[in-house]
Parts: C-alpha cells; sequence; structure tokens
C-alpha cells in the first residue's frame, strides 16, 4: 500500500513541494464539497500547473495503481469532484492552470485553461467587446474545466445553448499520460469522430480537461430585464411562446422562480428585495438583448407585456429601466443556492422535460412531495427557456436532525422527483452531472443499451478504471 509520504516524495519531485498536500487539515476543503453534503478521503491533493505536470501525475498514479479524482473550483452540486472514504485516491486539482492563451476576435473564440474562473473569463471577453454567455450562481468561483466536463447549463442556454454548444476544442490528459490536442477553432471539421464531444459531460472518467477552445459572441450593446407575476405554470409556457413569436432570438434568458423559493431568498439575504409584492405563486425573470444598437428593448418588452396582459396571462410587470436595477433583479436569481443552505437541508433536483410537460410536471411532483415529506418547504427555480426546472425541497433542521434522516428524506425526494420526471419522458439530470448523487440510480433509469454503451467507452480509455471512481458507470 502507498504510503502519503512515499507518494509525496515521488510527486513533489514532478511538480514540486509547495504543490503536494497531504496533512489532513491542509486536504480538507478540496475533499468535501462546498455544502457540505458529501465528504471523502484521499492520499494527497496536487496542484500542477502545466498539461505536462498532470501527465506527469497520471503517469505516477498510474504506476502506483491509484486511483485519480479531477478536481477545479468544487462547486458542483452532486459529488462528481469528491473521492470516496477509502482513502486512496490522489485530487488532481487543476486551478493554478488559469491562463487565457490565445483571443481571436475574428474568430470570435478564445483559448482558455481548465482552471479560469468563469468571471475572469466573462470580463476578459468584456473587455474585447465580446461576450461569453455562460452564466450560473457559481460565476466568481466555478473553473472552464468543470464547465466542460459536468457540459454546464446556466440561465443563457435558451439563446446560445450549454456548454457542449460553446466548446470548439478541447486539449485532455488521457488516463495513460498521453495528451490528446484537440485545441482547434474550428465550427466545421467533418473529418471524422468528433472526440472533443467524448469529454464534455463526463466528469473526469476519460481523461482531464486542461484547456479549451471557447465560442465568443457578439457583445450585446442593448438589454433589458423584466419580472413578471404569473398565476400558474401553463402561463408561464404560454407566455415564454408568445414572447418567442414576438421577440425571436433576442431573448437571452426566461427564468422561472417559485413564490416560496423568492421569500427564503428575501428572508436569507436582506439586502435583496423583490420589486413588486409576492402575491402569485410563480414569477418569471425575463432579459432580451441585442448588439443592435438601433433596437429599442424597452419597446419591444411593452409590447409584448401588453399582450400577455390583454390574453390574462400575466399579472403584474416589472421592467428595470437602468443596469442597476437589473443586477437586483438577477440577484434574487443567483442567490439561491446559498440562501436555500442558510434555510434547511436542502435537495436541489436537476431535472428536465419537455417545455410542454412542465404544468404537469411541476403539479404533479409538488403534490406527491407536501404528501410525501414531512416538513419540508417545496420550491421551484430553474431555467424555464430550456425545460430545465430546478425542484427544490428543503427539509427543518428541526425535524432532520442527523445526516442520515436529511438522507433518508432525500432518497424520498429524488424517488418523487425521478419518477415524475421520466414518466414525461424527462431526465434525472439536465446540467448537474451524475456524480455521488446519482450514480446509483442511473441504471434504473436509462436502457441498458445506454449503460452497456458507456461502460464499453469508459473501458476503453480507462481500463484500469483510475478515473474518478464510482461516477456515472
Amino acid at each position: 500500500m502507498t504510503e502519503p509520504s512515499d507518494f509525496a516524495e515521488a510527486a513533489a519531485a514532478l511538480i514540486g513541494p509547495k504543490y503536494v498536500r497531504t496533512d489532513p487539515a491542509e486536504t480538507e476543503p478540496f475533499r468535501k464539497d462546498w455544502r457540505g453534503r458529501y465528504a471523502g478521503e484521499a492520499l494527497a491533493v496536487v496542484f500542477p500547473g502545466t498539461p505536462d505536470e498532470v501527465a506527469a501525475m497520471l503517469r505516477l498514479c498510474a504506476e502506483r495503481g491509484l486511483p485519480v479524482v479531477p478536481q477545479g473550483g468544487n462547486t458542483g452540486l452532486v459529488g462528481g469532484a469528491i473521492p470516496s472514504k477509502d482513502g486512496r485516491a490522489v485530487l488532481i486539482n487543476v486551478s493554478r492552470m488559469d491562463r487565457i492563451r490565445e483571443t481571436d476576435i475574428a474568430n470570435n473564440s478564445v483559448t482558455v485553461e481548465a482552471g479560469c474562473i468563469l468571471a475572469n473569463l466573462r470580463e476578459h471577453a468584456d473587455r474585447h467587446d465580446r461576450l461569453f454567455p455562460m452564466l450560473l450562481g457559481s460565476v466568481g468561483s466555478c473553473e472552464v474545466g468543470g464547465l466542460v466536463s459536468t457540459n454546464a447549463g446556466g440561465t443563457g442556454v435558451l439563446r446560445y445553448g450549454n456548454m457542449r454548444d460553446l466548446v470548439l476544442g478541447l486539449e485532455v490528459v488521457l488516463p495513460d499520460g498521453r495528451i490528446w490536442n484537440g485545441l482547434r477553432g474550428l465550427r466545421k471539421d467533418n473529418s471524422g469522430y468528433d472526440l472533443k464531444q467524448l469529454f464534455i459531460g463526463a466528469e473526469g472518467t476519460l481523461g482531464i480537461v486542461t484547456a479549451a477552445v471557447l465560442k465568443l459572441f457578439p457583445k450585446p450593446l442593448v438589454s433589458a430585464t423584466a419580472m413578471v407575476s404569473l398565476g400558474s405554470v401553463e402561463k408561464a409556457v404560454s407566455l415564454l411562446e408568445l414572447m418567442q413569436n414576438r421577440i425571436g432570438n433576442r431573448i437571452e434568458a426566461f427564468e422561472l422562480v417559485s413564490k416560496s423559493q423568492l421569500e427564503i431568498v428575501e428572508r436569507h439575504m436582506p439586502a435583496l428585495r423583490s420589486p413588486m409584492p409576492l402575491a402569485e405563486p410563480f414569477y418569471a425573470l425575463v432579459e432580451i438583448a441585442d448588439n443592435a444598437a438601433d433596437w429599442n428593448p424597452e419597446e419591444a418588452f411593452a409590447a409584448a407585456l401588453e399582450a400577455a396582459l390583454e390574453q390574462e396571462l400575466i399579472g403584474d410587470a416589472v421592467v428595470a429601466t437602468d443596469i442597476a436595477k437589473a443586477e437586483r433583479i438577477w440577484a434574487l436569481r443567483h442567490n439561491i443556492s446559498e440562501s436555500n443552505k442558510q434555510e434547511g437541508f436542502t435537495i436541489s433536483n436537476d431535472t428536465s422535460v419537455p417545455i410542454s410537460q412542465l404544468p404537469a410536471y411541476v403539479e404533479r411532483v409538488t403534490e406527491a412531495l407536501k404528501r410525501e415529506v414531512r416538513d419540508a418547504t417545496i420550491c421551484h427555480a430553474g431555467h424555464m427557456g430550456d425545460g430545465n426546472l430546478h425542484v427544490i425541497a428543503i427539509l427543518s433542521r428541526a425535524t432532520y436532525r442527523t445526516p442520515e434522516e436529511c438522507e433518508a428524506g432525500a432518497a424520498i425526494v429524488n424517488a418523487i422527483v425521478h419518477e415524475e420526471a421520466v414518466k414525461l419522458n424527462g431526465s434525472i439530470s439536465a446540467e448537474h452531472g451524475i456524480g455521488l448523487m446519482h450514480v446509483g440510480r442511473l441504471k434504473k433509469y436509462k436502457p441498458p443499451l445506454d449503460i452497456e454503451l458507456m461502460q464499453r467507452l469508459r473501458a476503453a480509455f480507462d481500463p484500469t478504471g483510475m478515473m474518478n471512481p464510482g461516477k456515472i458507470v
């Protein structure tokens, strides 16, 4: 059995002692997720600074028969970057690799390393009058490698797609230490299998992403944000259709949040307040934008919302008149996770169903959760425009006092939510991934042939099973 000191000495010789940690007190922040729900043990945490150093670490682990868990910002929600409890794994954290290697304005692309924080990438694009459209609540800490490896979504999927749609090329260190260079900024390349797609959403089971070529877009010159009250999810679906017909692909985001969720945000974030009374069960947060300076988003909103009022789709509406007010509206959405963490033990599901099925889905799942789960607050928040609505159950800490009680409650919640999603031809994971949370359920909800093909693919890349064991298949 490899001792921590033996491995640390060998790793330090390759990447420097400063970047090898074995002390449990120093490795603890990397061995558990930010919510404190998942925790494991590790032989060591290493911080390579180049693809060659990542390759050296993988070769060292392979020689010693050690499992590897790739990690970036550790902002995930399903435990995908957390090791098991046996203490044998080596955590390879890529956060040091944070350079922006190249910006090609004419090609509307940027090449960045896996440890680049999303906020820094967006700011870099903005300085070049471009937009990198990925945006989610952990924008200040999540990293590109994690976004790629989980095929992240966020609020901009409706217009720009998820991470799979934003990646042009990848650089990946394979389990045997070879470096695959697929860093090509091509929008058309039909010369064989599109290998980069295999690594997107693979959660580090096929290799470690070390860099990516990503799409940029012209920076929007005009935009507007509105918050709209709605009497039902069915009316929200109708409002989305109306706005798409009138405004087209200028809709940057269309988020749906339940009243119960907004009340929790206001309770734990005193500086945040809804711009309208919380009198309806649901609220849509909508942003529209364009890079044509002569387009007037306020007029477009006014016309669309007037039509919605005439059709009795909405109750009240507030259009932000400046950027500061728009940011305050979006802060309600982006502070949901932190607010829920303070409220109680949170089970946030990541299901998706066809948009047309959202009304039936929300009704069924809410009724079942209220009936079967005691002392739970049921909330909904998510990406209405792509059918990915997060069903959130927050368990009272007064009732669920131990980790075992919390996990038992979570099991009931997850079973209800997943069953209802699959009945409507949906998915148990839309953007968060599988990780530790869903690995036991994947075989239940995926067809046997899907599982077989994934197992064969994984075995082809990683025949010894060293890469992020216990995740996906």
